[in-house]
């Protein structure tokens, strides 16, 4: 299974399609994941692309309960799913990744960090796409493609440059100052 794994889109719905032709032309993707911010961009992505998309909410959705969070079933193993905002992700990984293995899990993928990152720590695959609508610290918009194989797991951190020919996509839209204050403020 190849999987795009996406995160804090907050409203580029135009970039996360792009994205997704994109990649899908490469090699075909069979499931987008979206990892919260916002959980509607998912709803409209899935109505855009002919493949599912599984979702779950994040802050600025709305989510506030350390139930919002999606085991998802791969023949590799089962994958936690998750914002991160309520298992307190800005300050370390180590609760989400409690939380996973505690599940069962052989991986993790959240955002709301807004940063991509992926490691291997003690056998716990850790993935965080970035972010496609707001990428932070001068960062180009990011997302990752995982596959899984049975005995396999792979994950590549790529960039919206990456994804199409002339240069990186935009989403057209301006930050808002009130949005960005909320969105990296520190109490979630």
């Amino acid at each position: 299974m190849r999987y795009l794994v996406i995160s804090d889109t907050h409203g580029a719905t135009d970039v996360a399609e792009m994205v997704f032709k994109s990649q899908h032309s490469i090699d075909p993707i069979d499931e987008i994941i979206h990892l919260g911010d916002y959980y509607r961009d998912a709803m409209d992505l899935a109505r855009r692309v002919d493949v599912p998309v599984t979702a779950v909410k994040g802050n600025m959705d709305g989510s506030f309960s350390s139930n919002d969070y999606k085991i998802l079933e791969t023949e590799f193993g089962n994958i936690y799913l998750a914002h991160g905002h309520m298992e307190s992700v800005k300050f370390s990984n180590r609760e989400i990744m409690y939380k996973a293995d505690a599940l069962g899990c052989k991986a993790v993928f959240y955002g709301h960090t807004h940063v991509p990152f992926y490691t291997v720590e003690e056998g716990l695959y850790v993935l965080n796409p970035g972010s496609l609508g707001r990428p932070a610290g001068g960062r180009k918009g990011s997302y990752a493609i995982v596959t899984v194989e049975k005995d396999q797991f792979s994950a590549t951190i790529l960039y919206v440059d990456q994804a199409a020919s002339g240069g990186p996509a935009s989403s057209g839209r301006t930050r808002s100052s009130l949005l960005e204050a909320l969105n990296y403020s520190d109490r979630f």
